[in-house]
Parts: C-alpha cells; sequence; structure tokens
C-alpha cells in the first residue's frame, strides 16, 4: 500500500492549482505595467473622471481608476477618490464591500448610523449591505484609496434623513 504524500493546503490557493501553461495563456494580453505618480495626487497615464455619471445626491468628488480599467485581469479594482472641502459621496448600500485607505487629508465615513473619522492611512472595511457615506467636513481635500470587486453590483441611492 502506498502512502499518498499530504500536501499542505494554503488559505492563498485552491485545492487545484492551474497548470503554468494554462496561466500563461490566459495572461498573455495582461502586461506589467507602472503608473509613474506625477505629483498632487495624480498618476500619469491615469484620467481623472467624474465621481458618477450624474446625480444631485454627491458633491465635491472626483475618481481615477489606477488598476481595472487597463486591461488588467484582476478580480478587484483600485480607484483613488478625492473629495473637496464641504465634499460627499452618494449615500448608498450594495451587496459588494470595500476598503477604503485614507492617503491625503482627512474625512468620515457614515457607516449604517456609526460616523468614523478617517486620517492618514487609516484602513476601513465596508460590508456588503452596509449604507455608507464618504464625507470631507475639513479644509483640505480628503483623498483614499478604495479597493472593491471588480465584478460588483449597482449601488442603491438611499434617502439622508
Amino acid at each position: 500500500m502506498s502512502k499518498k504524500k499530504n500536501n499542505p493546503l494554503s488559505c492563498d490557493w485552491g485545492k487545484t492549482e492551474p497548470s503554468a501553461q494554462k496561466v500563461k495563456r490566459a495572461y498573455t494580453k495582461n502586461k506589467s505595467k507602472l503608473y509613474k505618480h506625477k505629483g498632487t495626487f495624480t498618476w500619469q497615464g491615469i484620467k481623472q473622471e467624474k465621481y458618477k455619471p450624474g446625480g444631485r445626491e454627491w458633491f465635491n468628488i472626483v475618481r481615477q481608476t489606477l488598476i481595472g480599467k487597463h486591461g488588467e485581469t484582476t478580480k478587484f479594482h483600485v480607484r483613488y477618490f478625492e473629495i473637496e472641502p464641504d465634499g460627499y459621496s452618494s449615500f448608498e448600500m450594495h451587496k459588494h464591500e470595500h476598503v477604503v485607505i485614507c492617503v491625503r487629508g482627512k474625512g468620515n465615513v457614515l457607516v449604517g448610523k456609526k460616523i468614523y473619522d478617517m486620517n492618514f492611512m487609516d484602513t476601513l472595511y465596508i460590508a456588503p449591505y452596509s449604507p455608507h457615506q464618504l464625507r470631507n467636513p475639513f479644509d483640505t481635500p480628503f483623498g483614499f484609496l478604495c479597493i472593491v470587486n471588480a465584478k460588483r453590483d449597482r449601488p442603491k441611492i438611499l434617502d439622508h434623513k
């Protein structure tokens, strides 16, 4: 009777790994690329966009998609948002989760009924189905990285009472 070799499983990988050849074929169009920081929280080759196409439920906020719109095959997107003084995002809810990392200034985030104050490098996890809004009641821009699933549902805009 031959003994089966027990290979430890990692929580980072599935039980069966795809062959190197399959992986290589899947990613041949994918190219590593550096987006140089130009200063003032802009990156070479990254366009600044409106936060959302339209709406009156947000104010003074812009977005840059760093990873996720340039041919990458990641299962996540990395975006940089900046909220000017007195600006805010929409108050919304959806089934996907967020990771928010403050990298410029400070701001606060309403999640449910709790307000979190964010400062440089503070990191906030926003769970699925949690109503949330990011705000800047301060005198300097509030900039943050936001990491979300590449495939995600559309947000449901909520009334703010």
